[in-house]
């Protein structure tokens, strides 16, 4: 005799039926399907590109999928991976500091490494593999934390969003951010679930795969000051105390000294106190040539060189106050203050440290915790149209950026 879900699933009839069969399909084997089938989608664009790529700095014409896969900051996380980072920096005809492996965090690379010599196997197979796994589990992660604040249905979209992004080609190619948003999301997850001390070791790796650490300890402030303001804004009853401030504060600590570390390191190893955000100008000279990092600058200084002034500055304004205007939103509320609070914290480390280029697509990548206010229309004409348009625009952002077109100069 049939019982129980199944005898209920067989009572229905045509979509009804369908439905009921995809609820007792575990949450963890839906998203898994959902990453592998976006993951193919991908690949096929890549291998597309690959097909028709000519011989350039990286490889010759018509590469394999492992060698196109592991071009641009691939290539230096390769040379990291074999020979570590330089003692001595590289300097221009000016003296001025030139591009260098101190750019690039040690955990990834590192990660490959080992791997590398317990398989026996390649750079490349080792590389993709880690991030493609890294970027499953961050998939997994992100479905539990938008699951904290979303129902199911919305959850579930929120997730296929973040697997069908326009810059999701980066959880199968040599790049660290797979690596780095799996751990950023499962400290978000820790964070909201309170488990402050166990976010340490996640934390601490976390600054030492992607370059987050001062802006997860500007999270932390912004989420005291929230707490202390209006306990109800964080699911709190009453204000901190020293005793319930005590594990966040040490939390926020620990991420900003992990946040310096990394130029300390650089400076200990190469001797020259600014070698770090040195090398970060490099990126950036060939641009605007030159300049020292002056806080909050190079933002101006970018809108500037692609719009000129005052148009630049005019839509810097407005993109900020859009911004500002989207995560103010009543209905931005369903996400969840902590998630909300870590757009404001990153945005803000963004507009202190980063200089826009063609790579900024992929540096937004750590706000993807902000798709879920996007996947909060029901329609299913609107899911298909948004499925549609991060799947238009993740060809367009592998035609300019990631395919290497004569002389490239929009690295992704």
């Amino acid at each position: 005799m049939t019982t129980g879900p199944a005898r209920t699933v067989a009572g229905l009839h045509g979509a009804g039926r369908w439905r009921a069969r995809y609820r007792l399909v575990p949450w963890w084997v839906r998203v898994t399907v959902v990453y592998v089938v976006a993951r193919l989608v991908t690949g096929a664009m890549l291998l597309a590109f690959a097909g028709v790529q000519t011989a350039n700095s990286f490889t010759g014409a018509r590469p394999s999928y492992l060698s196109f896969a592991s071009i641009w900051d691939g290539a230096w996380y390769r040379v990291i991976a074999s020979n570590g980072y330089p003692s001595t920096l590289p300097v221009d005809a000016a003296g001025h500091v030139t591009e260098n492996a101190w750019a690039f965090m040690p955990a990834y690379p590192f990660l490959v490494r080992g791997l590398m010599v317990l398989t026996g196997a390649s750079f490349e197979a080792v590389a993709v593999t880690v991030s493609l796994v890294a970027g499953w589990g961050a998939a997994l992660v992100f479905r539990r934390l938008m699951g904290r604040f979303l129902d199911d249905g919305r959850a579930t979209f929120a997730t296929v969003l973040f697997c069908v992004a326009p810059v999701s080609a980066v959880f199968q190619v040599a790049y660290a951010e797979a690596m780095g948003l799996f751990l950023l999301l499962v400290a978000l997850l820790l964070m909201v679930d309170r488990r402050w001390w166990t976010m340490l070791p996640v934390v601490l790796l976390l600054g030492m795969t992607r370059p987050t650490g001062l802006a997860f300890a500007f999270l932390v402030v912004l989420f005291l000051a929230a707490w202390t303001i209006r306990p109800s804004w964080v699911r709190e009853v009453e204000r901190p105390t020293l005793r319930t401030a005590l594990p966040p504060l040490v939390v926020g600590a620990v991420s900003g000294l992990v946040g310096l570390a990394w130029p300390a390191i650089a400076w200990a190893v190469t001797g020259v106190p600014k070698a770090y955000t040195d090398t970060e100008l490099a990126w950036r000279s060939s641009y605007i040539g030159w300049r020292e990092l002056v806080p909050f600058a190079p933002w101006i200084q970018g809108a500037g060189w692609w719009f000129g002034q005052p148009a630049g500055a005019i839509l810097l304004a407005v993109a900020l106050v859009g911004f500002a205007v989207f995560v103010a939103h009543p209905a931005v509320r369903r996400v969840g203050l902590e998630l909300r609070l870590w757009g404001v914290a990153y945005v803000v480390y963004l507009l202190a440290v980063f200089f826009p280029q063609s790579s900024t697509w992929r540096i937004l990548l750590p706000i993807a915790p902000l798709l879920g206010i996007v996947a909060l229309p029901r329609s299913s004409g609107y899911r298909v149209l948004v499925v549609a348009v991060c799947l238009g625009l993740q060809f367009v952002w592998l035609y300019t950026c990631w395919w290497v077109d004569g002389y490239d100069w929009t690295p992704p």
